[in-house]
């Protein structure tokens, strides 16, 4: 377990050389890594399966921190057993994100990621920013034993130090490469599902990015407002009713707006206006409050008469595969 302390506000608060060219992919030497005698493949690895003992919660000092944790706790093999074994097998580790303060945090996120998702990010700060990644150790691949459980372990606790490294400082934690390997995977899959109109099973995918990235970056930040946006707009779109947390979703993207200061951001927040405009009135609520920021904006100066949807302002700003 590796932590990273902070005095922050909690998500519910307002407020060496470079490693050589991958030369270890080859037929061979996969066949190699996998030829393991039955007799040495410990019990872990014979369930495709590895799990790090539990340890007792040990809460921060008590002086208003929080603590940034990341953990990885289990890992597993894939393909599974039984499934297409003409696909090479390999280990997803699942990262455990919290940000406990005097009490445990109950909603951690979680992300899956490989070896090879680990050791891109590596490279990818590595080059950036060479001196910030000065002497950082990063497990090497190994020609056999990829899925002994004593690796595996090793690994976890090398790609714990690895990430409260990145998360710890700024520089690093605010580059596209990091964004990229902390919400990427989820968020394409989030956004196709979107595509396909099939919305309940998008949404608790993008809630856990949410959960993810405001317990990294600050709660205003450019990557947490696009990911709540996403998460209203897919909410909100459900039909024929909206989703049973649009209302939650969206009272903390206005709250989040209220003083918002990015002007990169600002071209969302007219949509997001109309769209919880409309969604006050779905639910039978006073629109007033919102229909009077509205009117006051106006006499501003600003044009509020929306003719974009909320989904297509976020795609403007972040591309992806949904239908805008």
């Amino acid at each position: 377990m590796h932590a990273v302390m902070a005095k922050r506000l909690l998500p519910h608060q307002e407020s060496v050389d470079d490693p050589g060219p991958d030369d270890l992919d080859s037929p061979a030497i996969e066949a190699a890594a996998l030829d393991i005698p039955q007799q040495t493949a410990d019990k872990a690895i014979q369930k495709g399966f590895w799990e790090r003992p539990a340890t007792k919660y040990q809460p921060p000092p008590d002086d208003g921190s929080t603590v940034l944790r990341f953990d990885i706790l289990q890992a597993h093999i894939m393909p599974r057993d039984g499934e297409d074994l003409k696909i090479k097998r390999y280990v997803v580790y699942e990262l455990t994100v919290r940000q406990d303060c005097a009490t445990e945090d109950t909603q951690p996120a979680k992300i899956e990621r490989r070896y090879t998702d680990f050791r891109e990010l590596f490279l990818g700060l590595k080059r950036q920013y060479p001196v910030e990644m000065a002497n950082k150790f990063f497990p090497s691949k190994v020609l056999m034993g990829n899925f002994k459980s004593d690796l595996i372990g090793e690994r976890s606790i090398a790609f714990e130090e690895f990430i409260s490294h990145v998360a710890h400082i700024e520089k690093l934690r605010d580059t596209d490469v990091f964004l990229h390997f902390l919400q990427n995977e989820e968020l394409n899959r989030a956004c196709q599902l979107l595509d396909q109109r099939r919305y309940e099973l998008a949404i608790p995918i993008l809630e856990n990015c949410f959960r993810l990235l405001n317990k990294i970056y600050m709660n205003r930040s450019k990557p947490v407002l696009l990911i709540l946006c996403r998460l209203v707009a897919a909410a909100c779109t459900l039909s024929p009713v909206p989703h049973h947390s649009a209302e939650r979703w969206a009272l903390l993207a206005l709250s989040r707006f209220d003083t918002l200061s990015d002007t990169d951001l600002l071209p969302l927040y007219i949509p997001l206006l109309h769209t919880c405009a409309h969604l006050w009135w779905q639910r039978g609520q006073d629109q007033k409050p919102i229909t009077d920021r509205l009117t006051s904006m106006s006499k501003q100066g600003i044009n509020t008469n929306s003719t974009i949807s909320l989904m297509q302002a976020i795609h403007k700003i972040d591309p992806r595969t949904e239908t805008i």
